[in-house]
């Protein structure tokens, strides 16, 4: 994977009449058309450089970053960046993230699982640190975030924020279009219906999910193969409800799927579903592995909210809101292609792995010139000799229990220094 190669592709992209097309708001069909203090450009990457400080703060440290200067200056204010972003497309940022996992895609930097991408899906609860105002179309101070979570890469395919009335399979069957043939999705226990089982095989996407559920709840055909000592079986589930069929759109037919027992080392017993019949291909002993790949989206979750601060936002609108959102998540995906390229030019050894809060740091100041097309092929290999530095040994099998606490949740009054 040549990184000054895509870089420099997608800065250009950044600076296309393309991109300038998506990113115009259907209310301001001129916007961004004449030179300013902040141009797109730099709007983008203002924004894509993570705000987890104040918005003055970061717009200073953003262009003494971007002239490489230690003191921080005084080019824009918080309220023309305020009424720049207001012309903003919702759409824009994620089509950048779109064309980033495409030119990643293309170099190779997205390994496969016997012929077949694996994704894993889930959705995390986020509560926004708003405040009380007056703005016209102001956001909701908590949201359903579900994402498409690529872990072989350790990249996030794509992520939409929802209301919280939203259950996580709609948001799912929302996210079809980022899918097709050649996906295999790793789903939880929150996942397994009738419908969302034959819409899945209807557009052609594999998929693995855990099914036992506590006492005798869940599918029928899941509790009498629980109960037997059968390691695997085939079985056919009852049709869909016919207003699920008129809902979205899926098979009236019933589906035939593939029930494996996996037994943990503590004795116990989860039962995953699967779309993949062939047994020789996918053998038994294949799923616990592919399953607990599942866990690096919960990985990626901890650093949107921790690292990069997702539920401090720099505005008060929803547009803001899904900005930020966004925004963060490729900053997150640029932080992790620069992890991609430590491992691969440096050779970083199997059983360990790197920093990402430290790669997300040291990643920071190059964006602005990144992102601008100024970036030299000594800067990009600096800072990936940098983060290729910074590894820690990986355990594998060592559990730490989440403790039984309140989840903390920052006001909006108190940023990062």
């Amino acid at each position: 994977m040549n990184l000054s190669r895509l870089c420099t592709s997608f800065a250009d992209y950044l600076h296309s009449e393309d991109f300038l097309q998506i990113a115009r708001h259907a209310e301001h069909p001129k916007a961004f058309s004449r030179t300013r203090k902040l141009p797109l450009p730099a709007l983008v990457a203002t924004l894509v450089s993570g705000l987890c400080k104040g918005v003055q703060a970061e717009l200073d440290e953003f262009f003494a970053h971007l002239q490489q200067q230690a003191a921080l200056i005084r080019h824009v204010s918080a309220q023309a960046f305020a009424q720049a972003r207001a012309k903003l497309h919702v759409d824009a940022l994620p089509a950048l993230n779109d064309h980033l996992l495409n030119l990643i895609e293309r170099a190779g930097g997205v390994p496969r699982w016997h012929g077949l991408r694996r994704i894993a899906v889930d959705a995390t609860q986020l509560r926004f640190g708003l405040r009380a105002s007056h703005v016209p179309r102001a956001a909701s101070r908590d949201a359903l975030a579900l994402a498409l979570y690529l872990p072989d890469a350790q990249l996030t395919l794509a992520a939409q924020l929802h209301s919280t009335c939203v259950g996580e399979r709609q948001a799912l069957f929302e996210q079809l279009d980022h899918l097709g043939p050649g996906d295999l999705l790793l789903l939880d226990r929150g996942y397994p219906c009738r419908w969302l089982v034959g819409v899945l095989q209807r557009h052609g996407i594999d998929f693995c999910m855990r099914v036992d559920t506590a006492g005798e709840r869940g599918f029928a055909r899941v509790q009498a193969f629980r109960k037997s000592d059968l390691a695997e079986q085939i079985v056919t589930l009852p049709p869909p409800e016919p207003q699920d069929v008129v809902d979205f759109d899926c098979p009236p037919e019933p589906a035939t799927v593939r029930l494996i027992r996996h037994v943990c080392a503590d004795g116990t017993c989860r039962i995953l579903m699967t779309s993949l019949m062939d047994a020789e291909r996918f053998p038994a002993t294949l799923f616990a592995g592919l399953y607990h790949q599942r866990w690096s989206i919960e990985e990626g979750f901890k650093r949107l909210k921790h690292r990069l601060c997702v539920e401090h936002v720099s505005g008060l609108t929803h547009l803001a809101v899904q900005q930020d959102f966004a925004a963060k998540v490729l900053c997150d995906n640029l932080a992790a292609l620069f992890t991609l390229a430590a491992r691969e030019t440096h050779a970083v050894r199997a059983q360990r792995r790197t920093n990402r809060a430290y790669a997300r740091t040291a990643l920071k100041p190059l964006i602005p010139a990144l992102l601008f097309g100024c970036a030299c092929v000594a800067m990009l290999q600096s800072v990936v000799k940098l983060i290729a530095s910074q590894t820690f040994k990986h355990r594998p099998g060592r559990s730490r229990p989440r403790p039984d606490r309140p989840k903390p949740h920052k006001h909006m009054a108190y940023k990062t220094c």
